[in-house]
């Protein structure tokens, strides 16, 4: 699903307008998909007392389309309208709803009346896409009666939170319905965290317009996107189907970090599973999962699909140079986390091949990059598709909303995760749920790769709430994944 800014999608608007749509109908299918979401979600609307805020412009508009149709559908217990602006400063498609609406007779005020804070439900059409810079003046004050005004209501905001934009004021919804694409400001921190729960709604804009524009780039993961991998397996299947994953890791004392690399590659579903580690980590590993075979760290990978490599390999010279001759020559396919990153940090490393996928999070970005942790985090889509088609690599760049940036210049955005994944081993379980999947999929990697960011960060949420984000801890992730799988495949 692309995401978009809100330039290109006013841009977007226009085309589809001059493609034969017009506005008033974009305008009218909005208001109603807005509503059918609320049909599912909040249901039964008729108990609701109801306060919709519209601003003057588009996003005004829909709300007032949103206002008509509730009240000749549903007669919620009450219904109010407040116009944050004069009704003769509608113009256009939002100008003929002004008068739609009023043919419908719903009550309009231009103020809140102390009545109407018993609302139930807050319908946020105040400011859209057009918004430049923070908001200010009569527009920031109706935001702040959004957010503290309604005491015992929902806010529920029509395509954007109003007044979104890093580094302002903004209304803090409950949930979202945006309109044909997710925006940048919804997908990304700090402002995604105001959006609430996101739920993308069409109305009427070809798809192809999206998906055939070279512009558009930036990309929102969602689980459609990966479902067919999670489909049921062949009758006949055997473990050989499902690829062989080689974990190399744990140095003397390390031995837990590979093992959970491993085993969360073989509860992502690969065939075989082996660690290469020391001699002295071997028990640690079978202990934690008889079902890993072992071998040395200087034995040949030999027959393997996929080579994951870092989970506690250390930094001696000796398996740096390691990680460095595995990464530079083996033609297979690998993940690199952790001490394999270490490894090629301050090299002018370039993959021989596009599927190197290389997991840091923002302090090893900084050092493979040679730039300040601050840089990494103030621009991490454009560092993180900047450096993957510099240096032929996929890059997961991990933190909230994960971001994973492919040679050819796709940059995908994941939206699943919460803080309690920040804990130790969560990475080395990333690194074997991506190596167990990619093992499984070699014609559909990049899908792969997707697949496991997300799973892994749904696991978090899962987890999260069944234990607290306090104790979290990475082995919870394997113990969550089968019932993130489960929402793929529903």
């Amino acid at each position: 699903m692309k995401i978009l800014t809100g330039e290109q999608m006013r841009a977007v608007d226009r085309l589809t307008m001059e493609a034969g749509i017009p506005g008033l109908v974009l305008m009218e299918n909005a208001g109603c998909r807005f509503v059918e979401f609320l049909e599912r979600h909040y249901a039964p609307l008729e108990q609701h007392r109801i306060v919709v805020i519209c601003g003057k412009g588009n996003n005004g508009g829909d709300g007032l389309v949103i206002a008509r149709q509730l009240s000749l559908r549903h007669s919620p217990r009450s219904l109010d309208v407040a116009l944050a602006y004069p009704a003769e400063e509608f113009k256009a498609d939002a100008a003929a709803n002004w008068r739609m609406l009023q043919v419908a007779g719903v009550r309009v005020t231009q103020t809140i009346e102390p009545k109407m804070r018993a609302a139930t439900l807050v319908i946020d059409a105040l400011l859209g896409t057009g918004l430049e810079g923070p908001a200010r003046g009569p527009a920031l004050e109706w935001i702040r009666e959004m957010n503290s005004g309604f005491p015992g209501a929902v806010v529920v905001s029509v395509d954007v939170p109003s007044g979104l934009f890093d580094g302002g004021e903004s209304v803090r919804a409950a949930d979202t319905v945006t309109f044909t694409a997710p925006k940048v400001e919804q997908a990304m921190p700090p402002t995604c965290d105001r959006v609430g729960r996101l739920h993308v709604a069409q109305i009427g804009t070809p798809i192809s317009m999206l998906e055939k524009n070279p512009e558009y780039w930036l990309n929102l993961v969602e689980p459609r996107q990966f479902r067919r991998l999670f489909e049921p397996r062949p009758p006949g299947a055997h473990k050989g189907d499902f690829g062989h994953v080689l974990v190399i890791g744990g140095a003397p004392g390390k031995g837990g970090a590979a093992a959970m690399s491993g085993l969360a590659a073989l509860k992502m579903g690969a065939g075989l599973v082996t660690v290469a580690t020391s001699e002295e980590e071997r028990r640690t590993v079978t202990a934690l999962a008889p079902e890993l075979m072992t071998q040395s760290l200087d034995e040949d990978p030999g027959q393997k699909d996929v080579l994951a490599i870092g989970p506690g390999l250390g930094r001696e010279p000796e398996l740096a140079g390691l990680a460095q001759r595995l990464f530079a020559q083996s033609a297979l396919p690998l993940v690199m986390d952790a001490d394999g990153l270490n490894a090629l940090a301050g090299t002018a490393f370039h993959g021989p091949g596009p599927w190197r996928v290389l997991t840091p999070h923002p302090g090893e970005m900084s050092r493979l990059a040679g730039c300040k942790t601050t840089d990494i985090q103030a621009d991490r889509v454009g560092v993180a598709r900047g450096f993957a088609m510099e240096r032929n690599v996929v890059l997961v760049l991990k933190g909230q909303r994960t971001i994973t940036a492919f040679p050819d210049g796709r940059v995908y955005v994941n939206p699943s995760g919460t803080p309690a994944m920040a804990s130790a081993g969560s990475g080395d379980i990333l690194t074997g749920l991506i190596a167990g999947l990619m093992a499984q999929w070699p014609d559909r990697r990049d899908l792969a790769v997707l697949a496991a960011v997300w799973l892994h960060g749904r696991a978090g949420e899962l987890g999260a709430a069944a234990v607290t984000e306090q104790s979290l801890t990475a082995t919870d992730l394997i113990r969550y994944l089968p019932a993130a799988i489960r929402e793929v495949q529903a």
